[in-house]
């Protein structure tokens, strides 16, 4: 599996799309897979909604769904309606299938494709939304350094109408725009995004964005630098989506999101038996704040995670220094963690360390290592000891930090057999493939002591 197509919410129920390859490794090509959830924590799979080479032109790409409430596109009030990429020959177009018995099977149209081609060898990912204010249907869509926007009456005929070009963030993938309203204040801002690729400011791909202003033809950027949603090295193709059940006077204040949890820079590396391809990312709930002047999308885990919880084993608060300190073992290989700590009033040490796994060798299953440096406020991820990093290209063993500069360390943990995502005081938040040994979880203080004012764990169902 790879990318996740935007969820929409329709008779009562989540309707969440990725690209899957059932023919994975030995046959190429993507559908779209069905899966359903009523809390976008239990899901159920669906099947093939969409499936590849059956229309002449080629496999089921990313795109999206959206529920044509008024009957647009003609295939009748409530259809769902799906605009993908599909690639015939190296050759992506753009086409439409629709779907009248919720979104469980699809149709192709019968005039496909609806967009052509006009040369470009990256054009693909069109990300759809209903623009009420202006009466109209939008598209972002990735074509390499740039972003085009196109608007539609009918979801059939498009029109171009802007572009948000960029030559330092490498090939632009699975775009976003989407409104918010900053916490405490009124108004609306404008959200654009995209995958992009980091490394000219250090980092790997990740989810970059902007913030500023939409006119019902382009978008503006209040700043020219992207700001990124998550620090760590696999959160990718990400989508993000509202809940149109939330009173108006709401529904511009939350975002939910979730992300591909892999890299195209070892997707095929990764050491798994029975699954390929990475998994999708827990779902987060998203705000938009004002930081010092600038306006910064933040994460928090969605809050129906805590159906899946046990009972949470508790720590005693305490002051501890040096070595490893074993703190209570989870069990098995998904769980909860949260920490609250700071450096002690009267000999701060100089870092917090974390460590999940028994050992500090490579293919012990040491698995991950957070480490928060107090001078600098950098809070870091290191995988470079678990089970799978001595056999995985470079970039796997590299490690990845945020800032979090702070008196007091606040996080919380999610823990699976093949993954970790850090949510850092409310605010950053690292996601990353991580392979480690269940159990033996201990904190160190070198240089001074911390004061640990909570630990719990609590084992994920």
């Amino acid at each position: 599996m790879n990318d996740p197509q935007r969820p929409f919410f329709l008779n009562g129920r989540w309707h969440l799309y990725h690209l899957y390859n059932a023919d994975y490794p030995h046959g190429n090509g993507t559908s779209w897979a069905h899966a359903t959830s009523t809390d976008l924590v239990h899901w159920r799979r669906e099947g093939v909604a969409i499936d590849k080479y059956t229309n002449g032109l080629g496999d089921i790409q990313s795109g999206s769904a959206v529920v044509d409430t008024d009957n647009t596109a003609g295939f009748g009030a409530g259809a769902v309606v799906a605009l993908v990429t599909q690639q015939d020959a190296g050759v992506q177009r753009q086409s439409v299938f629709s779907s009248t018995d919720g979104g469980q099977t699809f149709t192709a149209y019968s005039g496909n494709p609806v967009m052509d081609n006009p040369g470009s060898p990256d054009w693909r990912d069109p990300k759809v939304f209903r623009d009420e204010a202006n009466g109209q249907w939008v598209m972002v869509l990735a074509e390499g350094h740039k972003l085009g926007i196109y608007t539609s009456p009918d979801l059939l005929h498009w029109t171009f109408r802007s572009d948000f070009a960029r030559d330092d963030l490498g090939l632009l993938e699975c775009p976003d725009l989407f409104p918010m309203q900053v916490q405490g204040e009124t108004g609306t801002t404008w959200v654009l995004a995209a995958s992009a690729n980091g490394a000219a400011q250090g980092r790997t791909t990740g989810f970059a964005y902007w913030t500023g202003t939409w006119d019902g033809a382009s978008f503006t950027a209040t700043t020219p630098e992207p700001a990124w949603l998550d620090g760590g090295p696999d959160w990718y193709a990400a989508v993000t989506w509202d809940d149109p059940r939330r009173p108006a006077s709401e529904r511009l204040q939350h975002r939910q999101a979730l992300g591909w949890l892999n890299n195209w820079e070892y997707a095929d590396d990764v050491p798994t038996r029975g699954w390929s391809g990475g998994m999708l990312s827990t779902v987060r709930d998203l705000t938009l704040v004002r930081e010092h002047g600038d306006l910064r999308l933040r994460s928090r885990p969605t809050a129906a995670l805590t159906t899946l919880e046990d009972t949470p084993t508790r720590a005693q608060p305490r002051v501890f220094a040096g070595a490893a300190h074993a703190l209570p073992q989870p069990e098995g290989a998904a769980y909860r963690l949260r920490i609250a700590a700071r450096p002690d009033d009267r000999d701060p040490a100089d870092r917090l360390v974390l460590r999940l796994g028994p050992g500090k060798g490579p293919g012990t299953g040491a698995g991950t290592t957070l480490t928060w440096d107090r001078k600098t406020g950098l809070l870091t991820l290191d995988r470079s000891h678990d089970a799978v990093a001595a056999r995985m290209p470079a970039g796997y063993r590299t490690t990845r930090s945020i800032e979090v500069p702070t008196d007091a360390l606040v996080l919380d943990v999610l823990v699976d057999a093949g993954s970790i995502e850090v949510y850092a005081n409310g605010e950053q938040t690292l996601s990353a493939l991580a392979f480690h040994a269940p159990g033996q979880i201990s904190l160190e203080a070198p240089g001074g002591r911390i004061d640990l004012r909570e630990f719990t764990v609590s084992r994920m169902r």
